[in-house]
C-alpha cells in the first residue's frame, strides 16, 4: 500500500511543462474531485482509495493530469515534487510504523473506500496495477504489508469492526481467515471473541467455524472455550426451540460436525442428553472418523460418555467396522469382558493413534496391556507379533528376547512402522531380524524402517560398500540422522576406505553430511554449489568449501545454497564490491541464523563502509555501543521489529551489549509495553526484557497477549519468571478462582506459585497439572510443582503395597507402572526404600523411563542398580541392551562392577559415554572393559570406536593418546573436538592433531574450527604465534578451555580480534590474568569494534585503525536520510 501511495502521488505531482490552468473544477469527475480535496487536506489514504475506485470503472486518460493540476491551481494550492514527497513520506511513516494510527484512519473510511481497500488487499487477483503509464508490482506490495505484525493486527481489528457491515459475510470470513493465518494465537484473545457477529447466515457461519477449527491448535485454552461458547450460542439459536426442553439436547449430528474439535468442550451432562438417533447419524457420517481422529485433548470422562451413547444407539461396539469409526475414542474403550482376540487386535490396530493424545498416556498403556493379554490368548507371542500394532512397544526386553528370529522377520512390515521404541528394544529386534537374514544387504536394511538404528556399528562397517552407498541414496536415508555418531562414522569410514567416496559425497544429504571429516573433504574433487543445497555443514566444512568454490562461482550462487554462508570469511565480505554486497544482502538476511556473530559483525561494518545510509537499523547493535545512538525516531520500529524476528544472542552474545540494546528498545517503546501492538512489535525480544521492566512497565492488557510468547522463551531467568507470574496473578486473580483453561494457558509459570496454591490447583485439576508438569525439567526449576504432582498421584493410589514378601517391604507402598509413567521427572520423590520394594516386572517394564529421570540422587540410583541386579541376574550375564536401558542408573556402577560387564560393543559404550557424570576411575574402567572385551588396543581403534568412546577418551593417558592411528584420528577429530577434557589430555590430542594437519603454525581457520576444544591444548608460544585474523576461528568452547596462564600470552591485538562470540566466552579466571591493555582490547572485541579491516583478497586497502562513529552529518542522521534508512528497511523503492 505504501509504495502504491508513493507512486500514485508522484504521478499526480509530475512536472508537466505545458500544463495550462484554464479548466475549472467542474471538469473533474465527482470522485476524482473528492480525491483531490482529500489530498489538499492530507487524507492521503482516503484519496488513494477513491482514485483506485475511480480507475476500476474509468480509464486514466492523458489529459487527466492536466485537469488535476488545473484544479490545484484554481484552489490556489501549490504542490511541487519535493514538498509533496516529504508530506507523503511523513504520512507513510506514521501509517506503517504506527499501526494504531492506521486503525484510526481505517475507521474513518466511508463504506465505499473500505470496500475498495478490502478488495485490493484481499480479493484482487492482479499481480500488477497500472496507473497511467506506471506499473506496480502489487504482489510485492501486499507481501510487505502482511509481513508487518502491527499492520496485520490492525487489519484483523478493522475486519471485525467494519467488514460485516460493509461487505458480504462470506467475503469477511475469507478476509478473516487470511489475516488469522499470520498469528491466530495473538489476535484471537477471549475478549475479542465477543466482537464476532452473533447472527450469521448459515454458509458464512459454517465457513467461519471451519476457519476456527483449522486454527484450534494455534489458540489458547481460554480462546478455545470462548469460541466454543460463540459457536454454541449460534447453533442453539438455529435449533428448533419449540422442540427444546431440559431433557433434550441442542447437539444434533450436524451440530457435532460443525463443532468439530470443539466438541471436547461439551459438558458431560450435555453429551449424555444427545439424542441416540443423532449420535447414530453422526457416527454413520463418512467423515466422523476423521473428526474423531483429531480430538487430541479429549478427557477419559467425555470419551467414555460418547462411547456410552454410541453403544446405546445400537452400534455393535465389538464390530470391526464400528471400532474403525471411533477415532481417538478407542483410547478410552471400556467393557472388555469376554472379548475375543480378534476384537482386541482390531482395537490395538486403531490405538496406534493414541500417542497423539495430549495426556492420559498411562491410562492408554494400561488399556493396551490388557488388550495385549487378550489378543495373545491361546497363542504365542511369536504367532501374534505382526498383529499387535504398536502395543509391542509395551513388551519388556525379556519378552522381546523370547521371540524367534523367524517371527521378527515375518512381522517386520508391522514393526518397521511403529514409533516410540526404546533403544534397548530396537537393539533386540534388529539383532533378531538380522540373525534370520544372515547377510546384511541394502534390501534387508531397507525393510527395517526405524529399526535400522539397532544395527550395530560393526555390522554397518562389515557391509559391502556398494550396498552402503545404496542405503545413503535410498528411502532408508531418512533414518540416517537417527543413527548414533558412531554408526554414522562406521558407514562413512567403510565407504571412504573403498575408494567410492567421491561418487557418494553428492548423495549424502542433510545432517549426515556434517559427519564427514575435513581431511575427508580434502581428498575429494568435483564439488559444485548446487550439490550443497540439501546438505548441512559444520563451519569447518563450510569455510573450506566456500573458499574452494568461490574461485569458480559468483557470490550469489554460493550464498543462495544456504549452509555455505557459514563459510564466508571477513576477507571475502570485505572484498565484495558495493553492488555485490547490497544486491546480495537479502541472501545474508535470509540466512542470518547460520552466520556467526563475527560474520554478522563483518557484514555490518561492510554495509556501514559502503553506505551507512543503507545499513538496516537492527545491524547497528553489532557495532560498538555508540552506534545505537543512531536508532531513534522513525528507525525505532524497523530496529525493534527486525530484532524481534531474530534471536538476540545469535547477533551478539555480550551481556554488556545486550543490556545496551535492551535499554534502546525501552527508549523506543517510551519506557513501557503498553498494549498488544507493542507485544507484536517486540516478538522474540520480549524474552530478554529485564525483570524490573516487566514488573513496572508492562500493562495487563499487554500481558494477556504476551503470555503465549513468554511460554516460547527458552532461557528466562528465575527473576523474569517470578515477575511474569506476579503479573499473571494480577491479571487472572487468585489461583483459587482459576478455571482449568486458565491453568493450562499459564502453563509452566504455575511452577512459581506457592505450595498451597499448587495444592489447590492439583486438587481441582489433577490432569491439567500433570500435563503441565510433563513439559517441565529439570527438578531444580520446579521442585514445588513436581512434589505437588507426586503427592497428588501417590495419594490417589496410596493403597497399593509392594508385592514383595521381604520383611522390609511389608507395609511399604511400591511404585506402579501407571505412577511411573504419569510422574516422569517427579519420580525423584520416591524414597530409597520404596524403590527397593518395586516389583521386578514393574522395573523391567519401566527401567528406561527411570533412567531418564535427571534428579535421582546417588542413593536412589544405587537402589535402582541393585534392583536391576535382582531382576536381570549377575552382571556378567547382562546383555548390551540391559546396559543401554539403564540410562543414568549406570552411574551407580562401581569400577569393580563395570569390570564384570560385557562391554565388547562400541554401541554400548556410545550410549554410556552420553552420561556426563562419570568419575575418572569409572571412565577408565569403561575404557579398559571395552578394550579387553573387544580384543583391541588403542592402536587398533577405528574412527568409529573413537567417536563412540566420546567423553571416555578423556580418561586416556599420554602414551595411549600418542598410539592412536593418525588416519583414524583425522576422521574423528571434529567429534573429539567437542569433548571437555583436562588440559594435559588436550595437549596430547594437540600433538596427534599436528600429525594430521601439520604444526600449529600452519593451521588455518577451517582447521581451528575442526579441532574445537583441542586448541585449548596449545602452549604459550604456539598461541602467541597465531595471526590476529585467525583469532575469530577458534571455536568458542576452545577459548574457554585455554588455561588462564596460557591465555594471558595473547597480545592485545590478538585479543581485540577474537570477535564478539569468542570474547564473550572468556572466563573470569582468564580475565584476572590480563593486564589493562589486554582488558581494553577484550572490551573492543565484545563491543564489535574493528581495530582494522581484514585484508581483502583483491588487495583493497584497509580502513584506518579503530573505526569510530560517523560525524553528526552522516547520511543516516540527516533529516532526509532518516527516512531513507527506514525505507530501506521496509524495502520501499523511491
Amino acid at each position: 500500500m505504501s509504495r502504491l501511495l508513493k507512486i500514485c502521488f508522484l504521478l499526480i505531482s509530475m512536472n508537466h511543462a505545458e500544463i495550462t490552468y484554464s479548466q475549472n473544477s467542474e471538469d473533474l469527475p465527482p470522485l476524482l474531485h473528492k480525491a483531490m480535496e482529500e489530498i489538499i487536506t492530507g487524507k492521503y489514504l482516503n484519496a488513494l482509495l477513491d482514485i483506485l475506485h475511480f480507475q476500476s470503472s474509468n480509464v486514466w486518460t492523458a489529459d487527466m493530469l492536466t485537469k488535476v493540476m488545473a484544479y490545484f491551481h484554481a484552489r490556489e494550492v501549490t504542490f511541487n515534487l519535493s514538498s509533496l514527497q516529504m508530506s507523503i513520506k511523513s504520512y507513510l511513516k506514521n501509517l506503517l510504523y504506527q499501526p494504531r494510527q492506521l486503525l484510526s484512519e481505517f475507521q474513518q473510511l466511508d463504506q465505499q473506500q473500505f470496500q475498495t481497500a478490502m478488495k485490493y488487499l484481499f480479493n484482487s487477483r492482479k499481480d500488477h496495477l497500472e496507473m497511467g503509464n506506471i506499473i506496480l508490482d502489487w504482489d510485492k506490495i501486499r507481501e510487505s504489508i502482511f509481513q508487518s505484525p502491527g499492520v496485520n493486527r490492525t487489519l484483523f481489528h478493522i475486519t471485525l469492526d467494519k467488514c460485516f457491515l460493509a461487505l458480504s459475510a462470506l467475503d469477511c470470513v475469507d478476509i478473516l481467515s487470511q489475516v488469522l493465518r499470520v498469528s491466530a494465537v495473538n489476535y484471537l484473545q477471549p475478549d475479542v471473541i465477543g466482537s464476532l457477529p452473533n447472527i450469521l447466515l448459515e454458509d458464512a457461519f459454517r465457513n467461519l467455524s471451519t476457519v476456527f477449527k483449522d486454527l484450534y491448535d494455534k489458540t489458547s485454552a481460554n480462546t478455545q472455550r470462548a469460541l466454543y461458547d460463540w459457536m454454541k450460542q449460534i447453533l442453539q439459536k438455529s435449533y428448533n426451540m419449540s422442540e427444546f426442553n431440559e431433557s433434550t439436547s441442542w447437539v444434533s449430528a450436524e451440530n457435532l460436525w460443525i463443532l468439530g474439535r470443539y466438541m471436547v468442550h461439551l459438558p458431560l451432562e450435555e453429551i449424555l442428553k444427545i439424542s441416540l438417533s443423532e449420535i447414530r447419524l453422526f457416527i454413520s457420517y463418512d467423515n466422523a472418523t476423521k473428526q474423531l481422529d483429531t480430538v487430541y485433548d479429549i478427557t477419559p470422562e467425555l470419551a467414555q460418555a460418547f462411547l456410552e451413547r454410541i453403544n446405546s444407539s445400537g452400534f455393535d461396539m465389538r464390530n470391526t467396522s464400528t471400532i474403525y469409526r471411533l477415532g481417538l475414542l478407542v483410547c478410552f474403550y471400556d467393557g472388555m469382558e469376554q472379548m475375543d482376540a480378534a476384537v482386541a487386535r482390531a482395537l490395538l490396530h486403531q490405538m496406534i493413534k493414541c500417542n497423539q493424545l495430549k495426556g492420559f498416556q498411562a491410562e492408554v498403556q494400561k488399556l493396551k496391556s490388557q488388550l495385549l493379554n487378550i489378543a495373545m490368548q491361546n497363542q504365542s507371542l511369536n504367532d501374534t507379533l505382526g498383529s499387535l500394532s504398536d502395543a509391542v512397544v509395551g513388551l519388556t526386553s525379556s519378552q522381546l528376547e523370547s521371540l524367534s528370529p523367524e517371527a521378527v522377520h515375518n512381522a517386520i512390515a508391522t514393526l518397521n512402522q511403529v514409533s516410540g521404541w526404546a533403544k534397548s528394544q530396537v537393539m533386540i529386534l534388529s539383532s533378531k531380524y538380522l540373525s534370520y537374514e544372515k547377510v546384511l544387504s541394502f534390501y534387508n536394511v531397507s525393510q527395517m524402517g526405524a529399526l535400522v538404528t539397532g544395527i550395530s556399528t560393526q555390522s554397518f562397517y562389515s557391509m559391502n560398500p556398494k550396498e552402503l552407498s545404496q542405503i545413503i541414496r535410498g528411502t532408508t536415508s531418512q533414518y540416517l540422522t537417527d543413527l548414533s555418531p558412531a554408526q554414522q562414522q562406521g558407514i562413512l569410514r567403510k565407504i571412504a576406505a573403498s575408494g567410492d567416496f567421491s561418487s557418494s559425497v553428492k548423495d549424502i544429504q542433510g545432517a549426515f553430511f556434517k559427519e564427514i571429516s575435513l581431511s575427508g573433504l580434502w581428498k575429494q574433487t568435483g564439488y559444485n554449489s548446487s550439490m550443497m543445497k540439501e546438505k548441512e555443514l559444520r563451519r569447518s566444512q563450510a569455510l573450506y568449501l566456500y573458499e574452494l568454490l568461490s574461485k569458480k562461482n559468483y557470490p550469489v550462487d554460493l550464498l543462495s545454497t544456504g549452509q555455505l554462508v557459514k563459510g564466508i570469511t571477513c576477507q571475502l565480505i570485505e572484498s565484495m564490491s558495493t553492488d555485490v554486497c547490497l544486491n546480495n544482502f537479502k541472501l545474508f538476511e535470509m540466512n542470518l541464523h547460520l552466520l556467526s556473530p563475527y560474520q554478522v559483525n563483518c557484514l555490518a561494518w561492510k554495509l556501514w563502509k559502503v553506505s551507512n545510509a543503507s545499513i538496516p537499523p537492527f545491524l547497528l547493535l553489532v557495532l560498538p555501543t555508540d552506534y545505537l545512538e543512531y536508532v531513534s525516531g522513525p528507525l525505532c520500529v524497523p530496529f525493534i521489529e527486525r530484532l524481534g524476528k531474530t534471536e538476540l544472542d545469535l547477533l551478539n552474545p555480550s551481556l554488556h551489549k545486550k543490556n545496551a540494546v535492551l535499554q534502546k528498545v525501552q527508549e523506543c517503546l517510551n519506557g513501557s509495553v503498553a498494549d498488544e501492538y507493542d507485544v507484536d512489535l517486540l516478538g522474540n525480544l520480549i524474552c530478554h526484557l529485564p525483570p524490573a521492566f516487566l514488573r513496572g512497565r508492562m500493562s495487563l492488557k499487554a500481558m494477556a497477549t504476551a503470555l503465549h510468547q513468554f511460554k516460547l522463551c527458552q532461557q528466562l531467568s528465575h527473576e523474569q519468571k517470578t515477575e511474569i507470574t506476579y503479573k499473571l496473578l494480577e491479571l487472572y486473580g487468585s489461583p483459587n478462582n482459576w478455571t482449568a483453561e486458565t491453568t493450562l494457558d499459564i502453563g509452566p509459570f504455575i511452577a512459581l506459585l506457592s505450595k498451597g496454591e499448587l495444592n489447590i490447583l492439583a486438587e481441582k485439576f489433577p490432569d491439567t497439572i500433570l500435563q503441565i508438569a510433563k513439559t517441565i525439567a529439570p527438578i531444580s526449576s520446579a521442585e514445588e510443582l513436581l512434589s505437588t504432582v507426586f503427592e497428588s498421584i501417590s495419594n490417589a493410589t496410596a493403597t497399593v503395597e509392594s508385592s514383595l514378601t521381604r520383611p522390609d517391604c511389608l507395609g511399604t507402598r511400591a511404585p506402579s507402572s501407571d505412577e511411573i509413567i504419569k510422574l516422569s521427572e517427579a519420580n525423584v520423590f520416591w524414597s530409597v526404600q520404596e524403590l527397593k520394594c518395586m516389583d521386578a516386572g514393574t522395573f523391567d517394564k519401566n527401567v528406561e523411563l527411570l533412567g531418564f529421570v535427571s534428579g535421582f540422587n546417588s542413593s536412589q540410583l544405587i537402589a535402582l542398580k541393585e534392583k536391576a541386579k535382582q531382576v536381570w541376574g549377575s552382571l556378567p550375564d547382562w546383555k548390551s541392551y540391559h546396559i543401554v536401558s539403564l540410562g543414568r542408573i549406570a552411574l551407580a556402577l562401581t569400577e569393580h562392577e563395570i569390570e564384570e560387564l560385557d562391554l565388547h560393543s562400541i554401541d554400548t559404550i556410545s550410549v554410556l559415554s552420553q552420561q556426563t557424570e562419570w568419575t575418572l576411575t569409572q571412565a577408565r574402567s569403561i575404557l579398559q572393559g571395552f578394550l579387553e572385551d573387544s580384543g583391541q588396543t588403542i592402536g587398533t581403534l577405528k574412527s568409529f570406536d573413537l567417536v563412540g568412546l566420546g567423553a571416555i577418551l578423556c580418561a586416556l593417558n599420554s602414551t595411549e593418546i600418542m598410539s592412536i592411528r593418525t588416519a583414524e584420528f583425522s576422521a574423528a577429530v571434529a567429534r573429539i573436538g567437542l569433548l571437555f577434557c583436562s588440559t594435559p589430555v588436550l595437549r596430547q590430542f594437540k600433538k596427534v592433531t599436528e600429525s594430521v594437519f601439520g604444526t600449529a603454525a600452519s593451521w588455518n581457520g577451517s582447521i581451528l574450527q575442526e579441532i574445537g576444544t583441542i586448541a585449548g591444548g596449545l602452549n604459550e608460544s604456539e598461541l602467541k604465534a597465531f595471526d590476529k585474523n585467525l583469532m575469530p576461528y577458534f571455536q568458542p568452547i576452545a577459548v574457554r578451555h585455554i588455561p588462564p596462564e596460557i591465555f594471558q600470552a595473547l597480545s592485545a591485538e590478538q585479543i581485540a580480534n577474537l570477535g564478539p562470540e569468542n570474547a564473550a566466552m572468556v572466563t573470569r579466571s582468564q580475565r584476572e590474568h590480563l593486564n589493562a591493555s589486554q582488558l581494553q582490547s577484550l572490551q573492543l572485541a565484545l563491543d564489535g569494534a574493528r581495530t582494522s579491516a581484514p585484508e581483502s583478497q583483491n588487495g583493497a586497502s584497509t580502513t584506518q585503525a579503530m573505526q569510530t562513529p560517523a560525524p553528526s552529518g552522516a547520511p543516516c542522521l540527516s533529516g532526509f536520510g532518516i527516512w531513507l534508512c527506514a525505507v530501506f528497511t521496509l524495502h520501499l523503492p523511491f
